[in-house]
């Protein structure tokens, strides 16, 4: 059946924007029977909330990428989340224990139901294990593990090939799907557990998951609706929000103008550029962190011939001046970057500084033969990222002073990630933070070669292979010694900094605005993925 009327609508001058048919997500009747009643002696409280853009896809494995793991925690449940000094604390996995030095054993919440009114069981895990296995985006976290076996209804072993530093971190991006819900074929004779990268499926449409909320309607790019789930496990959540009404608004004006106007109680992120203004207007609160995300530029090596010479690369990060970019357009809001990983990661070296150097940028230039220069096709987005259009206009400028010409094209997110997934532009842009909060986790995905079946460099967009990388981060992975480990990490950081690899811009901030009495303090987290089931409202 499809779901009801939709929940509340944005109020004044948003209003305008929303008209039109809302797209309903079709589920279950007994979703439709939960979602439609708020707890007696509750009041209600709806949140309307603004981000830059918004998922791509209801399914949660469909991309790996901050926008579906924002939602991953709003519809479904991990097994264990990161705490805000990133520590793990419980949530469907009650406990955990060695095995031994290959196997973690869990044990499940009981009682816990899906949004269709399944249970949740061992058997759910091990056929979300399965699916997570064989997406392009997220079987890299996943590769050094066997599998799962299933002890009884409420346990389970997640098993590894070799002893594993990270199995709770990889635990943290298990969220278990409701098995039956997504069994059998939907009304185009499609299997509904299928996983399709930009593709229509049932999965990408249809949600059922443990979380706080359900999906009530969506149109893509317009808004989504949800309305509390009244079956949710959490009952000492004080999170007492039982609607939220999301609209995508791209332009960082915008969005502040309807944070300002009460147009949207919540939005995120806030320009550099209106930080002071929120800071100091009386009806808003403004909470910012110190950021672990990486936004840089990949190299093509398969596209462009010169790329292959390392002196071309690293003539252009000497000629990219990202502390310049840091200053004028981040207004001081980032902090300048040399390597992958962050300080207080393990693989960070404090010798690899940013090296804005033009002089020595035209030297390498002429030394590798291409005083004269080239032309490049460069690709960014312009909504998912702060300030990512003009990011992408400065490095296409500051390039050009080495005469290496740019044809510069930026897109909303939606529409630039099945190209990036292409490989369809000779340099593109590529934010990433550390789905382990570790370092190794950076060259899994972004500057190890290429590989289809295991899911490493899944965003290596530059093709950059270089096997002692491979090596030395594949060997990082089976080491349980932290100062042995750490040494590994940072000799690949070196090895990346000496190959010019890729183009290290900045790491982003975070900072995020409510109105007054929402308090997004309680909830908010370095990884940036607001635990809106526990937001609590006056």
């Amino acid at each position: 059946m499809f779901i009801s009327k939709p929940g509340a609508v944005l109020d004044g001058g948003l209003s305008a924007r929303l008209s039109g048919a809302v797209k309903r997500i079709a589920t279950t009747a007994a979703v439709a029977t939960l979602c439609l009643a708020t707890a007696a002696g509750v009041q209600a409280k709806t949140l309307k909330m603004a981000y830059d853009a918004d998922p791509v896809s209801l399914d949660p494995h469909e991309q790996l990428s901050g926008g579906t793991l924002q939602l991953s925690h709003m519809v479904f449940d991990p097994l264990v989340r990161w705490t805000k000094e990133l520590t793990f604390e419980p949530r469907l996995a009650t406990k955990w224990a060695r095995v031994d030095d290959k196997t973690m054993r869990f044990t499940l919440r009981q009682g816990v139901t899906f949004q269709s009114g399944n249970p949740l069981t061992a058997e759910d895990v091990a056929w979300t294990f399965k699916r997570l296995q064989i997406s392009p985006d997220f079987k890299g976290i996943f590769d050094p593990f066997v599998g799962v076996t299933v002890v009884d209804d409420h346990t389970f072993d997640l098993v590894t090939k070799e002893p594993f530093p990270l199995v709770l971190h990889a635990a943290t991006y298990i969220f278990p799907m409701d098995s039956k819900f997504y069994t059998g074929t939907d009304e185009n004779g499609q299997p509904k557990d299928a996983l399709v990268k930009h593709g229509n499926t049932y999965a990408s449409t249809h949600a059922s998951g443990t979380g706080p909320f359900i999906v009530t309607a969506r149109e893509q790019g317009v808004r989504i609706d949800f309305k509390r789930f009244d079956g949710y496990w959490d009952k000492a959540s004080k999170g007492n929000v039982t609607d939220i009404v999301f609209t995508p608004i791209k332009e960082s004006p915008t969005r502040v103008a309807a944070l300002l106007s009460g147009d949207v109680d919540f939005i995120a992120p806030v320009p550099p550029t209106d930080l002071d203004r929120i800071d100091k207007n009386a009806g808003t609160d403004l909470v910012t962190m110190g950021g672990t995300r990486i936004i840089t530029f990949q190299m093509n090596q398969e596209r462009v011939a010169a790329f292959k010479d390392k002196r071309v690369r690293q003539a252009i990060v000497y000629a990219v001046n990202n502390e310049g970019i840091v200053q004028k357009i981040m207004k001081g809001f980032a902090t300048p970057a040399g390597q992958q990983g962050p300080k207080g990661y393990a693989g960070y070296k404090e010798n690899l500084k940013p090296r804005f150097d033009l002089a020595k940028a035209k030297a390498l230039m002429k030394e590798a033969g291409y005083e004269k220069g080239f032309s490049i096709t460069m690709m960014a987005p312009n909504n998912r990222y702060v300030n990512d259009a003009k990011i992408a206009e400065a490095v296409a400028s500051m390039l050009a002073r080495i005469n290496i010409k740019v044809d510069l094209k930026t897109m909303p997110k939606a529409q630039y990630w099945p190209k990036f997934d292409e490989r369809a532009a000779d340099m593109m842009m590529i934010g990433w933070h550390s789905d382990t909060e570790d370092s190794a986790n950076f060259s899994e995905f972004l500057t190890m070669t290429p590989n289809k079946d295991t899911g490493k460099g899944q965003y290596n967009s530059g093709n950059y292979s270089n096997a002692k990388v491979d090596e030395l981060v594949e060997k990082s992975l089976s080491m349980t010694d932290p100062a042995a480990r750490a040494a590994v990490l940072q000799e690949v950081e070196q090895i990346l900094y000496d190959d010019a690899a890729f183009v290290p811009l900045h790491w982003q901030n975070l900072a995020w605005a409510a109105k007054k009495g929402v308090h997004i303090k309680d909830v908010v987290n370095v990884m940036n993925f607001p635990y809106l089931g526990d937001l609590v409202i006056d």
